[in-house]
């Protein structure tokens, strides 16, 4: 390897700082973030360059007239150039006051499928409101900086007559960074901004109440959330679609939609609800936007809620979106995230310095205008001088000096005298002229106080901000809606209601059928050497409780288990719930108000009843630890609805007949409960079961207050018991 191909070493840091940070900061800089005047170096670019064409006042000209000049100023590319156009169109509708009037097809910013036409079919010009952009441009207001190329000039930001920053909306992503600054509605705007001038302490709610979309829809507002982002400059908030109803065809007719979204994801999204079964209510989605404007279509089956459809849709699809504001504009070549009145005191203080600009530019050109007159007024005296220093003047070069020698003026003076024609030299035209010297005097001073005095630079602004509200305020177009006027629709709202049975084997699997399957249906399948050990009907919508033998409940949504038939072995609960090694279910039990006790009866001869309810959660646990007593083995776990009778049998052939109404209940899970039946000689309880379950011929002889030692079964009851039992 030569020396020449040999690779230089150099630390990844090193590199970082001389090729990724220039690009980084440039395109922070010089591209991505907007500025104080609303607009990115793209948007400003393309505006001055249509502001010099002339496309303020007159007729329109075609897009590729604008494109080909803007690139004298953007040296990006001429497809580039007139994206940035489409944008800021009428036609397009992304922004909330559009900068360009346009004729012929743009797009629409709520359509991803709807392409722009090439610019050599459609036509442009800069709209009314524009004009407030440009407002003073030729009077100093602003920098001049060169283009890339040194060929021409063009402003480092527009003299922007009102917080264009804030009324369009604008985004942009840099290197490490990004901006999302939403619109806001422009008499708003300006009405906050003249009270802000006013009075530092306003209650900006009070004007801006939210913010307002050219795409209209509903906006959701939560006032805590709001204030935050107008202190902060972050936060997020939601807007939702409007609808109406179509009864005559039973359709929903959505005529506007969140700013952040399009009629294709919209569409896609319910096309797949409707595919899935998840709203079994609508049967078709479609597209029916034409030039009246944005319609999308759903079609209902008969007796449908649409309220009722379109709450689960803003839930489950784009109708309903966030708008994740980030207000980082760039200050002085600097990016700053900042609030509202953060933004509208740089905006007061951009703006003031070219007011000032503007008045000191006038005051240097009336002064001008006046330093001349007041040389022509000194003629005045003696016209008839003035035109003999000329005619006797016989070389060109000595008019001027002769003339201010003549008059003792300056040559500025001397060289507009000469210039007057010799029609004028006249006493009237020369009265008219100057008669203009006291007027302008007047007019200077009043420029030079207002450089000298803030009141009256903030006056001119206010002033400004009411012409231009009055002139191109419009009523809002995005409906506020308080968050809590919005129903609130939760998961389960979507949820299927219906009856099912469970069953419980004892190798562990669990069926959910529905009873209409369950009416058609044969024998269960199930596998060899196993059996049904409990059944119960239920709804979809309830909660089921599985109790294993480790001491633990498992919870779980019936809707989660799939419907199955008779002819199915079900669900494997080991694989479901992810049991611990050797655990089983040994009862199961589903509730939808968590009501209710259930009772355990271990073999002390003690027996818990434990609150339904100590079960429920707040949040979606699906384990709980300590469900009941572990101390000593069960002897029976049942459900109560309601206080009954149950029978206890001991390891000696003794029956206790209770009533569960003598166990007082306890709220901790794994209390030890309370005796019930009396050990003797070291006898211990092997079961206790419902009474309604057991065959007993006289009940009352083996009943007794516990604890009780409970008596001998007799013959008769033995057999019975035993058929009952198998």
């Amino acid at each position: 390897m030569t020396m020449k191909n040999k690779p230089i070493e150099q630390k990844i840091v090193d590199t970082l700082k001389v090729n990724y940070m220039p690009y980084a900061m440039s395109v922070i800089v010089s591209r991505a973030i907007p500025e104080i005047d609303g607009l990115k170096p793209s948007h400003r670019k393309l505006l001055y360059t249509m502001y010099k064409m002339g496309l303020l006042k007159g007729a329109k000209t075609k897009s590729a007239n604008v494109v080909g000049q803007t690139m004298k100023l953007n040296p990006h590319g001429d497809m580039a150039i007139y994206e940035t156009m489409v944008r800021l169109t009428t036609g397009n509708e992304a922004l909330l006051y559009p900068l360009v009037e346009s004729k012929g097809n743009f797009g629409k910013t709520y359509s991803r499928d709807m392409k722009f036409a090439a610019p050599r079919y459609t036509e442009v010009k800069l709209a009314p409101i524009s004009e407030e952009l440009f407002r003073d441009i030729d009077k100093d207001t602003v920098d001049f900086t060169d283009n890339y190329d040194g060929t021409s000039k063009e402003p480092v930001l527009m003299p922007s007559a009102f917080p264009n920053i804030l009324v369009n909306p604008n985004q942009g992503i840099a290197v490490g960074m990004a901006s999302n600054i939403c619109s806001f509605n422009l008499k708003e705007v300006c009405d906050a901004t003249i009270a802000y001038i006013k009075n530092d302490n306003i209650d900006l709610m009070k004007y801006i109440k939210a913010p307002d979309f050219s795409t209209g829809g509903q906006l959701i507002l939560n006032e805590k959330d709001m204030e935050k982002i107008y202190s902060t400059g972050r936060g997020s908030f939601k807007v939702r679609a409007k609808y109406r109803y179509d009864k005559k065809n039973n359709c929903i007719e959505v005529y506007e939609i969140p700013y952040t979204t399009t009629i294709e994801a919209i569409i896609e999204s319910i096309a797949a609800i409707i595919k899935s079964g998840k709203i079994k209510d609508i049967t078709d989605v479609r597209d029916e936007t034409d030039l009246a404007g944005l319609k999308i279509t759903i079609d209902l089956k008969r007796n449908s809620n649409p309220d009722e459809i379109m709450n689960k849709l803003y839930m489950m699809t784009p109708l309903s979106d966030s708008f994740g504001c980030n207000f980082n504009i760039l200050i002085g070549q600097k990016p700053m995230v900042m609030g509202i009145l953060d933004i509208l005191d740089h905006w007061i203080q951009f703006r003031m310095e070219c007011i000032r600009r503007k008045s000191l530019y006038e005051i240097k050109k009336k002064s001008n205008h006046l330093h001349l007159l007041k040389g022509l007024a000194k003629i005045l005296l003696d016209i008839d001088k003035a035109i003999s220093i000329i005619r006797k003047t016989s070389k060109e070069a000595q008019v001027i000096p002769n003339l201010m020698k003549g008059f003792d003026i300056d040559e500025l003076q001397a060289e507009f005298i000469a210039e007057i024609k010799l029609r004028n030299l006249n006493k009237e035209y020369i009265l008219r002229q100057t008669a203009d010297i006291e007027n302008l005097t007047k007019e200077i001073e009043d420029l030079k106080d207002i450089v000298a005095r803030d009141e009256r630079v903030l006056d001119i602004i206010c002033q400004q901000l009411k012409e231009i509200s009055d002139k191109f305020g419009q009523e809002r177009r995005t409906e506020i809606i308080d968050e809590e006027d919005v129903e609130k629709v939760s998961p389960e709202t979507f949820i299927e209601d219906y009856n099912v049975r469970l069953f419980l084997t004892q190798q562990g699997y669990i069926k959910k059928i529905t009873l209409v399957s369950l009416r058609s249906s044969g024998e269960q399948k199930l596998k060899d050497d196993d059996f049904i050990m409990q059944e119960q009907e239920t709804r979809n919508k309830a909660d089921l409780l599985l109790f294993s033998d480790k001491g633990q409940v498992y919870k779980l949504k019936i809707h989660d288990l799939p419907d199955t038939k008779a002819s199915q072995l079900g669900d494997y609960l080991e694989n479901v719930l992810q049991l611990d090694e050797g655990e089983s279910i040994i009862f199961m039990h589903a509730t939808e108000n968590y009501e209710g006790h259930m009772i355990f009866g271990f073999e002390n001869g003690k027996a818990a009843k434990i609150p339904v309810s100590s079960y429920a959660t707040k949040t979606n646990r699906r384990k709980l630890a300590n469900a009941y007593n572990t101390n000593f083995p069960l002897a029976g776990i049942y459900f109560l609805d309601q206080d009954t009778d149950f029978v206890a049998y001991s390891s000696i052939s003794k029956v206790l007949v209770f009533n569960t109404s003598q166990i007082s209940p306890k709220t901790t899970r794994n209390s030890q409960g309370v005796a019930v039946l009396k050990s003797k000689k070291g006898s211990r309880m092997t079961r206790i079961i419902s009474l309604e379950e057991i065959k007993l011929n006289d009940p009352e002889y083996y009943r007794a207050n516990i604890p009780a030692v409970g008596k001998y079964i007799k013959v008769e009851d033995k057999e019975d018991t035993q058929i009952g039992l198998f």
